[in-house]
C-alpha cells in the first residue's frame, strides 16, 4: 500500500538519515497477523521490517496467520505452490479458489470456497460449505496425506454437511487438522455467528434445530457425537462436521507459528515486533498476538505490538501496545498504515 501524503514522503526520504545504525545490533522479527481490510500480513511484515532497516536493524519478515483468512498466503506465498480449482460458492454459484501444497502437506481456505466475503447479500439458511469439501477433494485426489483446514470467515453454519457430502463421508485416511481460534460448541454456532452471517432471530433457531439433528445424524453414522466438542462450533460448524470424520481441531495460531518457525527465529532475534487491526481482550485468546508474546515471554525476548486500534483497558498487565490511530488520526492510520507501521517500528527500534 503506497501513500503519497506530504508526511509519509517527508518519512520515506528522511528515515535512513534519522537513527544510527550503530546504537543497536541483533535481528527484530517482524511476525505480524493481517491489519483487515488495509494491510495484508505479508505488506504489514513488510513494513515493520522497513522501519526496522532505516533503523540500522537486521530484519526478519515472517507473516503469520491463526487460521482465518490469510492463512494460505502465509503458509503457501509461492505462485508454484497454488492449484486453482472451480468449485461450489457459499451460495451454490461457481467460484474459483485456490489451494496450496506446503511440501507434502496440502492447506485449504474455508473463505476462498464458502467464505462470507464471496456474496454480497449472505443466505444463512442456505449458504453451504460444499465448495470446501470439493478442495478437501482435491488436495486428496491429489495424493495429500496431510490436510490443514483454516476455517476462518465462514459465510455458513450448516455444520458442515456441505463439505462432508462433497467427501462422500470419507477421508480417506488423511491426517486432516482443522485450524481455528473459537472454542465454541457446535451447536453453539448458530446462536454465536448466525447473526454475524445474517441470520435473523427466527433463523438462529432454525439452524439451532437444524445442528442438533446433524449431531445426532454424525453420531448415527461414525459413532463421533460432537456436541460437546470444545471448537466444533468454528465455521458454522464445518469444524464439528470433520471431526466427526475423524479431523482433529488445533488452535491456528500455534498450528502456523511452529510450521514457519517462528521459535527458532527467536532464537536469532533480539527484538519482536508483532501486530494486527485491532488489539483488543480476543488477541491473547488464540490469535497470532497473543501467541507472538507467549512465545517471545518464553524465549526472553522483548516483544512490542503494534496495531490499528488499541483497547487498552482490555489488555494484560506489561504489554507494549502502539496504535496508528492514537500516532496519527483515523483517517491517515487506515490511508498511510504501512508508511506509519514502518515509522513506529523504527523508533521502536
Amino acid at each position: 500500500m503506497t501513500c503519497l501524503c506530504r508526511k509519509c514522503a517527508e518519512f520515506v526520504s528522511t528515515a535512513a538519515v534519522r537513527f544510527d545504525p550503530m546504537t543497536t545490533d541483533g535481528a527484530v522479527l517482524c511476525c505480524p497477523d493481517k491489519f483487515r481490510g488495509t494491510l495484508t500480513a505479508r505488506e504489514a511484515a513488510a513494513a515493520l521490517a522497513t522501519g526496522a532497516r532505516r533503523a540500522g536493524r537486521e530484519a526478519i519478515e515472517l507473516p503469520l496467520a491463526d487460521g482465518g483468512e490469510g492463512t494460505l498466503d502465509v503458509l503457501c506465498p509461492g505462485v508454484t505452490q497454488r492449484i486453482t480449482v472451480r468449485v461450489t460458492g457459499p451460495l451454490g454459484e461457481p467460484v474459483e479458489a485456490e489451494w496450496g501444497l506446503r511440501d507434502e502437506t496440502a492447506v485449504v481456505e474455508m473463505a476462498r470456497a464458502s467464505g462470507l466475503a464471496l456474496v454480497a447479500a449472505n443466505d444463512p439458511l442456505a449458504a453451504t460449505t460444499r465448495g470446501t469439501g470439493e478442495l478437501i477433494r482435491e488436495a486428496l485426489d491429489a495424493g495429500a496425506r496431510r490436510v490443514i483446514v483454516a476455517v476462518g470467515g465462514s459465510a455458513t453454519t450448516d455444520g458442515g454437511l456441505g463439505a462432508l457430502e462433497a467427501l462422500d463421508f470419507d477421508l480417506r485416511g488423511a491426517e486432516v487438522e482443522v485450524a481455528c481460534d473459537v472454542t465454541t460448541r457446535f451447536v453453539d454456532a448458530a446462536r454465536v455467528f448466525g447473526p454475524q452471517k445474517g441470520a435473523t432471530r427466527g433463523a438462529v433457531e432454525l439452524l439451532e434445530r437444524r445442528l442438533e439433528r446433524l449431531a445426532e445424524r454424525y453420531r448415527a453414522k461414525t459413532g463421533r457425537d460432537v456436541r460437546g466438542l470444545a471448537g466444533g462450533g468454528a465455521a458454522g460448524g464445518l469444524a464439528g462436521g470433520l471431526a466427526a470424520l475423524g479431523a482433529t481441531l488445533v488452535p491456528g495460531a500455534p498450528l502456523v507459528a511452529d510450521l514457519l518457525g517462528v521459535r527458532a527465529r527467536l532464537r536469532s532475534s533480539t527484538l519482536v515486533l508483532t501486530g494486527e487491526g485491532r488489539l483488543d481482550a480476543t488477541s491473547f485468546s488464540g490469535k497470532v498476538v497473543g501467541h507472538v508474546l507467549a512465545d517471545a515471554e518464553s524465549a526472553v525476548v522483548p516483544a512490542s505490538v503494534i496495531a490499528g486500534t488499541v483497547v487498552r483497558d482490555e489488555l494484560p498487565p506489561g504489554v507494549n501496545a502502539r496504535s496508528l490511530v492514537e500516532w496519527a488520526g483515523a483517517e491517515r492510520a487506515h490511508a498511510c498504515a504501512a508508511a506509519l507501521l514502518a515509522e513506529i517500528a523504527a523508533e521502536l527500534c
